[in-house]
């Protein structure tokens, strides 16, 4: 059996590279006499847009470790831009913050013709971007089917709580979910306590990935809303005060899970995808995911048990979007607002969504489509692995601000994996 990479929100870089990187470039910066302007010339019709987009190559860097994703790009998004007359490569990277770092250079070094046109990001990578000026703005609201999302959606209005201010369009939701072996926990629990509580019942039955992972250090901030009594508990912005008065708890409570874990918490999954290979493995009872509509597609392949199940937790979980941005840095910016836009289409985020394609939720708003547009989503094959979006997203926790993440991910290697070996 080969475990094939799960499709996920891209893995955000290590905040003190990309800022490391953003320190040293900010004298550099500086004394660059002409950078790339940050503003979108979009006072014009869209007709001129697509029309100076047609014989432009776009290259989308996006991490590249999910083979559906992949393949959508490759099989569906590409040969639609080939009709638009825009050429779409992706450039597969291992982390997202490659393709920040590459940009950051590209401004510092003063290009416009840079190799990046777009990239999938969100987090503390289009964070790091905003703060360096390196994104492209305000031409988001020149996209045709950005109408036809939700324009008070919170999910799309920010990004990990840095505001989007048309500086990224929007392409798909994500929604943190825990996952099990129904045939291995049969009376499985329904709040996160419990879950950690099952894990202590059940030595060495449960893990999670090792922070700066993105999908372990979701569960680090699930946890830290469980111990402090919620989100309400825990300011979205980061505040110091805050954080040394909630992470004392979080902390605790990881290390007294810790013994209890795989192999004893002595070592932790490297990556979500190593998580993967254990449940498939049988080696634990419960993985995690952002995207869990890719579940129904792994577990028809074999790759996971049939038994394999979604655990939604009464008091929700953690919610985001993911987005494309363009670099400020780009010569093809016409071409890549043609393909942000095409992304949007009814047509192409209900073959996205369909788990035989790739599996991510639609950030489309339903009502705002035509009945022909909407009846592709309602005939998109119903799972008996994974809930319906509005299910699984109902009662949703909101994102930490970024600044939360490194903070985070550091006490968690100083004081739960430190401490406990």
């Amino acid at each position: 059996m080969r475990l094939r990479s799960r499709s996920r929100t891209p893995r955000p870089p290590r905040p003190r590279r990309a800022s490391l990187l953003l320190a040293l470039a900010a004298p550099v910066l500086a004394a660059c006499a002409a950078p790339a302007a940050t503003t979108a010339d979009t006072d014009r019709p869209w007709s001129a847009i697509a029309e100076e987009a047609r014989g432009q190559t776009v290259s989308l860097w996006m991490w590249g470790g999910d083979p559906q994703g992949n393949a959508y790009v490759d099989d569906v998004l590409a040969p639609a831009a080939a009709e638009l007359g825009v050429t779409l490569r992706r450039v597969p990277v291992a982390d997202t913050g490659d393709a920040v770092n590459r940009v950051l250079a590209e401004r510092q070094a003063g290009r416009t013709d840079g190799d990046v046109d777009l990239v999938w990001v969100n987090g503390d990578n289009f964070r790091t971007g905003r703060q360096a000026d390196a994104w492209l703005c305000g031409w988001t609201d020149a996209l045709p089917n950005l109408a036809l999302t939700d324009p008070e959606d919170p999910l799309l209005l920010s990004d990990f709580g840095v505001p989007v201010d048309g500086c990224e369009a929007p392409w798909h939701k994500a929604q943190f979910t825990l996952v099990y072996d129904a045939s291995r926990v049969p009376d499985p629990p329904t709040t996160l306590e419990g879950v950690l509580q099952w894990a202590e019942d059940n030595p060495g039955r449960f893990t999670y990935p090792a922070p700066p992972d993105f999908t372990g250090s979701v569960f680090v901030r699930q946890v830290l809303y469980s111990v402090a009594g919620g989100p309400g508990q825990v300011p979205a912005t980061y505040d110091q005060a805050a954080y040394d008065e909630l992470a004392p708890q979080l902390w605790q409570r990881l290390r007294d899970l810790a013994p209890s874990l795989w192999r004893g918490g002595a070592t932790y999954p490297r990556d979500v995808a190593a998580l993967d290979r254990l449940f498939a493995q049988g080696q634990v009872d419960m993985t995690m995911t952002y995207g869990p509509a890719t579940l129904t597609e792994l577990v028809e392949q074999g790759t996971f048990p049939p038994s394999t199940r979604v655990l939604t937790l009464e008091e929700g979980t953690v919610g985001n979007a993911s987005f494309l941005a363009i670099p400020a840095t780009t010569a093809d910016s016409a071409g890549a607002m043609v393909v942000a836009d095409l992304a949007l289409s009814p047509e192409q985020q209900a073959a996205k969504a369909d788990p035989a394609t790739w599996g991510q939720f639609t950030v489309l708003d339903l009502e705002r489509l035509s009945p022909p547009e909407r009846r592709r989503f309602a005939e998109l094959p119903e799972s008996a692995v994974v809930p319906p979006y509005a299910e699984l997203s109902r009662g949703a926790d909101p994102e930490l601000a970024a600044d939360w993440v490194g903070p985070l991910d550091d006490g968690w290697r100083r004081d739960v994996l430190a401490a406990t070996r």
